[in-house]
């Protein structure tokens, strides 16, 4: 089963971007993600089985 993971969730992965940040932003979900380092702003897709094995941590956007 899939990970829930939305748009705007904050997610730490295990290893580094080579900026030295290991949180990313989630832009767009689907079949492959956007997401946006939130070191060094940097976009790149990944495909949803490759990111929820890279997953560590789940930070949720809490909405008002």
């Amino acid at each position: 089963m899939p990970m829930d993971l939305k748009v705007e969730d904050v997610v730490e992965l295990k290893k580094q971007h080579p900026c030295g940040s290991k949180k990313f932003k989630i832009l767009r979900t689907g079949a492959d993600f956007r997401i946006k380092c939130l070191g060094c702003e940097r976009q790149l897709w990944i495909a949803r089985p490759d990111l929820e094995k890279r997953v560590k941590k789940v930070e949720t956007e809490e909405k008002q």
